[in-house]
Order: C-alpha cells, then structure tokens, then sequence
C-alpha cells in the first residue's frame, strides 16, 4: 500500500491528484532545435530554397548538442557511482577508531565542562590530568568505578570536570588538554585522551558523511585520522 507524503494512500483517497512534472520550457534541447529546422525548412521560399551549406552547419550544431548532453549524463552517472564507491568504502570504516587531531576542550570560566574519553581496556584505577596549553597541571578527576563493581569496563565514558583548579579557583576560560592514566585489570598502566574514539556507525545526510564518536555525530571532514 503506497503512501503519500501527507500520510493518505494515494489509492483511496479520491481527493489526491499526482504532482505533474513542469518542463522549463526557458531551455530549449536538441529535440526542439530539431523541430524548428523543419519548421524551417517547409516554409522555405521555394525560388530561394534555404542553402546546404546552412543545413549542414545547423545539422552540425544538433550533433554536437546531441553529444554535449551524452557527456553530461555520463558525468552524472560517474558522479553517483564514485559517491556511491565513496560511501560504502566509508562504511567499512565502522570498528575502526578515529581520532579528531587534538586532545583539548574548551572551558568557560564559572562552568563546568562536560567530555568524553574512550578506554580500549577495562580500568582498574585511574585519574584524569587536565592541564593548560603548556602542560602545566591545572586540575585532576579521579575515575570512580561503578557500583558494586571493581573496575570499570572498556568503552566511552562522559565525564565532567567543575573548571575548578588544585588551588581550589576557578579556572580561566579557554582551552585545556585532557589525559587519563590508568591501570588496566592486568595490572598493565595504559593512557588515553580526549579526542580518540572507536567508529560507531556512518550516516549520510544531505551529501555529507557522519560518524558516530561516542554520543555525537561528527562530520567526516573534521576527522584527522582512522586507523
């Protein structure tokens, strides 16, 4: 059963009328340049008959119209099949991990900022530095495990970090890196940070390619790398 875009089937519903596709009659295709040169010639002047030469010119310029717009939809359907080459190749992408090229949020002094780090291993302990653009430690956050467990499994995790620096201040607005230190239940010490995360799913809207990082979709173009 079809449906309409007003949500009514278009087979029971009396009152529907199909949309009726317009021709931009402003342009004019080879079909119509040919009507007009036989137009042309049957109200040539018979004692003046219209010379070969012209015919043979505008017969010419049919041809190459004709050619142009076999071009053009060769183009467009290379087009769609690299677009469509492109997408599925992007797909394959899912599992994978992306890295968006910078380890930093940004903060507003006298609020808090919310992130998300993602932890390839399960945790068995850990703490989050977050320092200046100079690496100078400007506040810790302890990664609590969860309750009635003993560590915490491997995947993304949101955090949020109050702006308050060690000294007990708020810290100045601005951007800030963050890294986790953490040991894993093998007893191995591992890191991580912000800004790296496991591909989740693709989505494509409006020509545009999305992943899937942690809870937000980010545009293909502002991923640094996947690996």
């Amino acid at each position: 059963m079809a449906i309409t875009s007003t949500g009514l089937n278009a087979a029971t519903n009396p009152e529907y009328t199909a949309p009726v596709e317009t021709k931009d009659k402003s342009i004019l295709g080879k079909d119509d340049f040919m009507k007009l040169l036989l137009v042309e010639l049957q109200h040539q002047d018979p004692t003046e008959p219209m010379d070969s030469e012209k015919i043979l010119t505008q017969t010419s310029q049919l041809a190459s119209l004709e050619s142009s717009e076999n071009t053009k939809k060769a183009l467009e359907q290379l087009t769609a099949a690299l677009s469509s080459t492109q997408e599925f190749s992007t797909i394959s992408a899912i599992g994978k991990r992306a890295d968006l090229g910078s380890d930093a949020i940004q903060l507003d002094k006298g609020s808090a900022a919310e992130f998300e780090m993602y932890f390839p291993e399960e945790i068995a302990s850990g703490v989050i530095d977050i320092t200046d653009l100079e690496d100078n430690l400007v506040a810790t956050i302890n990664i609590e495990m969860d309750e009635d467990e003993t560590f915490k499994a491997a995947g993304v995790y949101k955090f949020s970090w109050d702006g308050m620096n060690t000294a007990g201040g708020a810290a100045e607005s601005g951007a800030y890196r963050v890294n986790a230190r953490y040991t894993d239940t093998s007893g191995e010490n591992q890191t991580s940070r912000v800004g790296a995360y496991p591909i989740e799913s693709v989505r494509f809207e409006e020509g545009k390619t999305y992943f899937k990082l942690g809870s937000s979709y980010v545009p293909l173009d502002q991923v640094a790398e996947v690996y």
